[in-house]
């Protein structure tokens, strides 16, 4: 079995995005905070059928497989998905779902996902979180320790329970030709919600 340290070490190995869209905030999840946030996830019992929305290059998706669940990898960029497929080699117990997230319907256990924070497009993570709640009995959500007030309230209009709360600091890489600094950090955080 994997332990959650071994489990950082080989999501910090997968390859990252070769041409990263601003207008689709593709950033990829630090390895050592999807590592923390699974490695919660696989101890609460959640992770047998798993979609990962808006999976770019798969990091949680396959943090997933490493720890024996099964992945529904939902991303509609093509170059992503290039990337995401070479990170895939040699596992099993996936699938991967080449369309946009609105058009993905089937019912699964958890939903695992760092959607874009609705800085480029606003309120692009509303239709992710919706997404969510209409397809899982569990989300976990990573967004901006800002977007505390919206999560709340958009778990209360869908009779949502937010039942677990982690915060992060998260390293943001200069991959972005608008991006001054080497490495960005922000507050972010994980919700853990349920029907």
């Amino acid at each position: 079995m994997t332990t959650k340290k071994q489990l950082a070490i080989t999501l910090s190995k997968l390859k990252d995005f070769s041409n990263p869209k601003a207008t689709l905030e593709q950033y990829t999840t630090d390895s050592n905070i999807a590592a923390d946030i699974l490695w919660n996830a696989h101890m609460l019992n959640d992770l047998t059928k798993v979609a990962d929305l808006g999976a770019g290059t798969g990091v949680l998706g396959i943090g997933v497989l490493e720890l024996e669940g099964k992945v529904i990898f939902v991303e509609k960029d093509e170059d992503a998905i290039s990337v995401l497929k070479e990170n895939l080699e040699g596992y099993s117990n996936y699938e991967i779902v080449e369309k946009d997230i609105g058009l993905f319907n089937k019912k699964i256990n958890t939903v695992i996902m760092n959607p874009p924070f609705g800085v480029q497009n606003r309120k692009a993570d509303k239709r992710f979180v919706e997404k969510a709640f209409e397809i899982a009995k569990t989300t976990y959500y990573i967004g901006k320790v800002e977007s505390k007030t919206f999560i709340e309230a958009i778990s209360k209009d869908h009779n949502k329970k937010i039942t677990h709360y982690w915060e992060y600091e998260m390293p943001l890489k200069k991959t972005m030709q608008h991006h001054t600094k080497k490495v960005k950090k922000i507050m972010v955080g994980c919700w853990r919600i349920q029907c």
